[in-house]
């Protein structure tokens, strides 16, 4: 048997392929549209690929099953209620899926949508199965959030009382030693407690996994609604692609390297730019009105957060990077990405550009503390809301960054704006976006909560 996980840390995103060494055939499940690695390992372990299945419709991310049936002709499976704009192979609860001695079992498993299934892989029929490959339903360490977008009519409570009947009738009935094969990890906004451990089995996360400990439904619901972080604006947009048939991501798409001429005239014609430098290097010196996301972090995920999907997009990278930003934007769905301008590490802008470069002001703890004593300055806290139970600034305003680009009339500009976040990363991404946004006297503050709290720690 074959089983490979697929793992990208830039979405916190697991894919599989299952595969019959015997018979040679093969399905991928929950995959992503750069489908080369797919198609590569099938060519290498002698596999057709004849099916792929989607565990549910992806906010997150835009799937590859529109590319892997163009590229080989095989069916796609959903679970029984979802509804395509293609068509699909409808698994139903307990239904079979045979690729010779390897056999798959569809489980239902709504609560974070109500299509979403799991799929059981056993070695051989009568055999208790090797793993389950749950999706978004079991996390290690969470359940999938209820919360998400194409819920339709229902509520969160609705779909978090499915997930409650999904955990205790369904996942932990498995055998303690099955491996739970999740289709995220860490840093992913399908959950919020998500561990950094790529796979668990069933016995492990009964023991450990705080949402799936012995409760009332009741308090299981209260649990898995509360403090879930603010979801970025493009899922509305992936789910609605995962549903529907959209242009396919060409294989072997090239992004070119751009010019600084070009670069200026895209920068003139109001060309959104995403600078994938680092925060340091950003401060020092950016064109002016692009915004700062760094390819060191979640770069994807906040890219999307900053930047509508299909908007034309002008990267600035260090050398070796430009490419790999744009295909990270493309898995979002995010295909406009036009060209890139190649920047060393601590390198000068080219003279051509230096008309446009500014610096970026930021903020020390010390003199933010100043200007909250003077009643001179606006704080704006963009980490999520469970975040915030370490702790607050005094005053601050609470926008998580995934809401900022609609929420930017609870930012006044009569005093300087002060952004913050954790550590120091995405409060970059914020006080650049709101200077793009016209905000003018925006800083970031150095260090974060963590420094202005670690600044009250008697020494």
């Amino acid at each position: 048997m074959i089983l490979e996980q697929y793992y990208i840390e830039c979405l916190s995103h697991a894919s599989y392929l299952v595969g019959d060494e015997t018979t040679g055939r093969a399905i991928v499940i929950d995959p992503r549209r750069d489908i080369d690695e797919y198609l590569s390992d099938a060519v290498k372990y002698g596999m057709t690929i004849e099916g792929v299945i989607n565990t549910h419709f992806h906010a997150d991310f835009v799937s590859g099953h529109l590319e892997l049936v163009d590229a080989t002709g095989a069916w796609i499976g959903f679970g029984e209620p979802a509804e395509t704009d293609y068509p699909i192979r409808r698994l139903s609860d307990g239904e079979r899926i045979s690729l010779g001695t390897v056999e798959l079992e569809i489980l239902a498993t709504p609560g974070h949508t109500w299509e979403s299934i799991s799929v059981l892989v056993r070695e051989h029929p009568t055999a208790i199965p090797a793993a389950v490959l749950t999706g978004d339903s079991l996390f290690i360490g969470d359940v999938g959030r209820p919360d998400l977008v194409g819920i339709g009519d229902s509520s969160a409570e609705d779909l978090a009382g499915a997930m409650y009947r999904t955990v205790h009738e369904k996942l932990l009935t498995l055998a303690d030693e099955v491996v739970v094969m999740p289709a995220h990890g860490a840093g992913s906004s399908c959950g919020k407690n998500l561990s950094s451990e790529l796979t668990s089995t069933i016995g492990e996360q009964r023991a450990t996994n705080p949402a799936v400990q012995p409760m009332s439904k009741e308090a299981f619901v209260a649990l898995i609604t509360a403090g879930q972080p603010a979801a970025p604006s493009y899922f509305a947009v992936d789910a609605a692609m995962n549903k529907g048939v959209h242009p396919l991501l060409p294989r072997g798409r090239a992004v070119r390297e751009l010019s600084p001429t070009q670069v200026r005239a895209e920068s003139d014609a109001g060309t959104r730019v995403l600078d994938a430098r680092s925060v340091d290097d950003f401060a020092t010196g950016h064109l002016r009105g692009s915004i700062n996301v760094g390819f060191d972090g979640r770069f994807a995920e906040t890219g999307g957060m900053v930047a509508d999907v299909g908007e034309r997009i002008v990267l600035v990278t260090y050398p070796g990077e430009g490419r790999d930003a744009a295909m990270r934007l493309a898995r979002i769905g995010s295909d406009n990405a036009i060209g890139y301008l190649t920047v060393d590490h601590d390198s000068a802008f080219p003279t051509e550009l230096a008309a446009l470069v500014q610096a970026a002001p930021r903020t020390t703890v010390e003199r933010l503390d100043a200007l909250m004593t003077a009643d001179a300055v606006t704080v704006i806290d963009i980490r999520n809301t469970g975040e915030l139970e370490v702790g607050t600034i005094p005053g601050s305003i609470s926008i998580p960054l995934a809401q900022l680009r609609v929420r930017l009339d609870e930012v006044s500009d009569d005093k300087p704006v002060v952004v913050h976040c954790a550590g120091g990363w995405r409060s970059s991404v914020a006080a650049s976006l709101l200077r793009a946004q016209g905000f003018e006297n925006v800083s970031d503050l150095l260090g974060g909560y963590n420094a202005w709290a670690a600044a009250r720690i008697p020494a």
